[in-house]
């Protein structure tokens, strides 16, 4: 039953099998916290909005068609908690937490080298709180998810066309925020 796909699972959540989204859970626990946390900067917060995210599932289950793909109406899911989020907080500022990237950074280079990679994530991770939300959002979805444009649009109702310039222009303003700090 491992190997049935996420848009079957989620149809058989739909059809009234809610032990199923457990399996949905398992899967996709880790990555959606990582996008939450990412936005937030907040490990707590992050783990609640991730619950409400589930719950949503399970409340607009019936909204599921199964014709897209699972993960991009989850990530449509969470940006719609994410903004209720945002709106209720009056947007609060993001606080990155280092530790958390340490998997990225780490590795068999001599100390010097994990010294510099480490100032490096630090520098970027401040030209992140300083790129605009909407970028940040982009940036957090194309390059920590992992999403493709394709499903980066369908999360945010454009067109592909338009997710790869706003990408491009999301690139460009992070660059000028790390280049800032990096001086």
């Amino acid at each position: 039953m491992d190997t049935l796909s996420d848009n079957a699972l989620m149809l058989k959540v739909k059809d009234g099998d809610l032990d199923k989204m457990s399996l949905l859970f398992e899967r996709y626990h880790k990555p959606l916290f990582g996008f939450l946390f990412r936005m937030t900067g907040q490990k707590e917060s992050s783990e609640d909005l991730m619950q409400n995210v589930f719950l949503r599932m399970l409340k607009y289950r019936n909204g599921f068609a199964g014709t897209g793909e699972f993960k991009t109406w989850m990530y449509h899911l969470a940006r719609n908690v994410l903004n209720d989020h945002f709106t209720k907080n009056k947007k609060m500022p993001v606080h990155q937490e280092l530790t958390d990237f340490e998997e990225k950074i780490a590795g068999e280079d001599h100390a010097g080298r994990q010294v510099e990679r480490r100032q490096e994530m630090e520098t970027l991770l401040s030209a992140m709180k300083l790129v605009s939300t909407e970028n940040r959002e982009l940036l957090v979805l194309c390059r920590f998810q992992e999403l493709k444009y394709s499903e980066i649009a369908q999360v945010l109702n454009i067109s592909e066309g338009a997710v790869k310039v706003r990408v491009h222009r999301a690139l460009g303003q992070l660059k000028e925020c790390y280049l800032k700090i990096a001086k």
